[in-house]
């Protein structure tokens, strides 16, 4: 069992804020957490009473409690304006810069993990703008409050359970790493540095990229470059293997049986474009015929819904953010960037 002892609870405290600084509540008499300090120790080794130093200064963030509760019933989606919001001049512009500046370890990534630089180049850009907006929220302040206090929804318990599992994620960080838990910040749901892992990510995806003996998503583009490149690698991206193509429904009725039954597939690509020709088909003559596809439908409000074909590649995207806008707004800025730097 770890012990940092009394020494070390000391140094502990006196890196945290004073106690004017925080609010009222008190994480480290709360059952909850003394419960899974206890499990911390169980599991892990690390002594209660170092966590029970660390919890007593750890402040709770109602901002990030409510940024969790359910958006209200407003306007239908828009995809055309959520795209707006990320495939913009100021975007685009940060990326060339990126893609210039880091051509080499993108290519690098791009040779070991098989995923092209304008994929890598679209998911940072959309996460942080390059790392410009990363987060400025104490990670294990965010991670508590969620953990022990996730507002009332109907799927509460589970989100809890999850928001435990990284805070867990984020002390053996620090305790792997030697870093005072109260150094890393990031999002209001605890995601970390230019890519926006949350700590679970770290441990399992992140890595080394630029060779110095240490992981830091916060300070170093290149291994926010190669764990990305990871992440998508290990999710099921294939090398080679193209994003998606535009679709036009080809049935008599925008809302056919067959339609229907496509979009409730899930997030997998499962169709032949052999398959789909009855309701659904691409213009595109780069679309492979042998490969599997899953339905995309991007909601324009009251226009008309845009439908795409998506490989295993777009899906594969779709497990770093489980949104069909976020995955093609990745692709789309991706596939922008790349073409303004051909033509400039």
């Amino acid at each position: 069992m770890i012990q940092p002892g009394s020494d070390a609870i000391a140094a502990a405290k006196s890196k945290l804020p004073p106690a004017a600084a925080t609010n009222t509540v008190h994480f480290e008499q709360w059952p909850e957490v003394a419960a899974f300090s206890n499990d911390m120790a169980s599991k892990h080794g690390i002594d209660p009473a170092y966590l029970r130093a660390v919890f007593a200064r750890t402040r709770y963030i109602e901002s990030a409690r409510q940024l969790m509760r359910p958006a209200p019933a407003g306007k239908p989606k828009n995809w055309q304006a959520y795209r707006a919001r990320f495939v913009e001049g100021k975007r685009i512009a940060a990326g060339l810069a990126f893609w210039d500046k880091y051509s080499a370890t993108l290519e690098r990534a791009q040779k070991q993990y098989g995923v092209p630089a304008e994929i890598i180049v679209g998911l940072i850009g959309v996460e942080t703008i390059y790392g410009q907006h990363t987060g400025s929220f104490r990670s294990i302040d965010a991670l508590t409050t969620l953990a022990f206090d996730y507002p009332e929804t109907p799927t509460r318990d589970a989100r809890m359970q999850f928001f435990k599992q990284e805070l867990e994620s984020l002390l053996l960080i620090s305790k792997e790493s030697e870093i005072d838990p109260f150094a890393f910040t990031g999002s209001y749901a605890g995601a970390i540095g230019w890519p926006q892992f949350m700590p679970s990510s770290i441990r399992a995806y992140a890595v080394d990229f630029d060779g110095d003996g240490k992981i830091n998503l916060s300070t170093s583009a290149v291994d926010a470059i190669g764990s990305v490149a990871n992440y998508l690698a290990a999710h099921g991206w294939k090398a080679n293997l193209p994003v998606a193509f535009p679709a036009t429904l080809t049935g008599s009725e925008a809302h056919t049986a067959e339609l229907q039954s496509s979009l409730s597939q899930g997030l997998k690509a499962t169709y032949l474009l052999s398959e789909l020709s009855g309701f659904l088909s691409t213009a595109s003559s780069a679309a492979p015929s042998t490969i599997q596809y899953g339905v995309v439908d991007l909601q324009n409000g009251d226009a008309a819904t845009e439908y795409w074909l998506g490989s295993e590649n777009f899906f594969a995207i779709t497990q770093y953010n489980r949104s069909y806008f976020y995955a093609m707004s990745v692709f789309e800025l991706g596939r922008v960037i790349a073409i303004a730097r051909e033509n400039r």
